[in-house]
């Protein structure tokens, strides 16, 4: 049975409640910025509406093929180890039904992204969950990587940066997890959806980068995070030429194509200014640096700085609260939503998630909120 999502609860408890501040939802609170929205309305005006190839427009996939190479540090042919998808969370089910069977293991980071254990479950598969702690800054050990790898083990799951702590694998730990990979011949799945929103003095690496890495790696970007266009529904995948070639006819039964609008916006985000992308980790960055001195000044709840995203992962253990509680007090009692950290998985009991992705006001605004509530709950902290 395919767990409820714990985001969800959250959803319910705070629907229709007056005079909350969210910071529950991922989702860029920027508008898409103007050469998307141009190139998207310029296709409309040219009934650019039909369907298109299952894999994904040549063009855009041609220019996918330039940016990984460019920005990632490894080669995808355009026509066929590259597809576009609907969204990151179509190319992870795919990557996952395509590849896992009954029975077959598949590596979780814990906490990690809840579609994780969910697509391995719906395809068959037995998650087995490798703990991120906060003393390893949320980062995978390759140790736990390695004790948990065995002959039943088809697939590694990486996340970075990650969704929800925020953590940025090291170029160093890739390559121990690479050699696990290569000595057992498992895949490895690696989630980049977050890869430009990475903090200055953190450094993004690609797994399929890495040497005898390619053909083993199945690769997932996303539009959505780096363009401020999650509702045009756009990601992308690559991998060896088989897998790409079974995922394809796949997404031919989930979806057939991906919206043909959505695909030329896409296009005008990777062939147009990038200027914006760097405009909007600067307001990132700004807003971290806000909300996690805020957090660490309330005495209770200490909170590490993300290397990257937009998710601050604080430790509320001192509240005497566990992640569910935490969350719902700060809900009906400081007007702020968070999302229990072991919404995520067992290992993000203690935490809660916070996304930044809201403008300063709010931020000082959750802050002054979180302040008084925990100024209450001083008598109450654990020793």
């Amino acid at each position: 049975m395919i767990p409820r999502s714990g985001i969800r609860e959250i959803f319910d408890l705070a629907r229709g409640v007056p005079d909350l501040v969210h910071f529950e939802i991922g989702e860029p609170d920027f508008q898409m910025p103007a050469h998307i929205t141009e190139g998207s309305i310029q296709a409309l005006k040219e009934g650019f509406t039909k369907y298109t190839p299952n894999a994904g427009l040549e063009e855009l996939r041609q220019a996918i093929s330039d940016k990984i190479e460019r920005e990632n540090g490894f080669h995808a042919d355009p026509h066929s180890e590259i597809m576009v998808t609907a969204g990151a969370v179509n190319a992870l089910s795919l990557s996952i039904l395509s590849t896992v069977n009954q029975g077959d293991e598949v590596v979780i980071p814990d906490p990690g992204y809840v579609s994780f254990a969910a697509d391995v479950l719906l395809a068959g598969g037995v998650p087995v969950f490798a703990p991120l702690r906060e003393e390893n800054d949320f980062r995978l050990n390759p140790v736990d990587i390695e004790n948990l790898v065995n002959k039943k083990t088809r697939m590694i799951i990486l996340n970075s940066p990650s969704n929800p702590t925020g953590a940025v694998e090291l170029t160093e730990n890739l390559r121990r997890i690479a050699q696990i990979a290569i000595e057992n011949d498992t895949l490895v799945l690696s989630d980049e959806s977050y890869e430009r929103l990475v903090y200055p003095g953190n450094e993004h690496c690609s797994m399929a980068r890495l040497p005898e890495m390619h053909d083993r790696t199945l690769s997932i970007f996303s539009f959505s995070k780096t363009y401020a266009m999650t509702g045009m529904r756009v990601g992308y995948m690559t991998g060896a030429t088989p897998l790409i070639r079974q995922m394809t006819k796949l997404q031919e039964h989930y979806v057939s194509c991906v919206n043909a609008v959505a695909q030329k916006g896409a296009l005008a985000a990777l062939r147009g200014p990038q200027k914006c992308v760097g405009e909007m980790l600067t307001e990132y960055t700004r807003r971290r640096d806000l909300l996690v001195d805020g957090l660490n000044e309330t005495g209770v709840i200490t909170c590490r700085k993300p290397a990257g995203t937009f998710y601050a992962f604080p430790n509320i253990t001192k509240t005497g609260f566990d992640s569910r509680n935490m969350a719902r007090k700060l809900l009906t009692e400081a007007k702020v939503v968070t999302v229990p950290g072991v919404a995520f998985g067992k290992s993000g009991e203690g935490y809660i998630r916070l996304s930044f992705a809201t403008n300063i006001d709010n931020i000082k605004k959750a802050i002054e909120r979180i302040h008084d509530y925990c100024s209450k709950l001083t008598p109450l902290v654990k020793s």
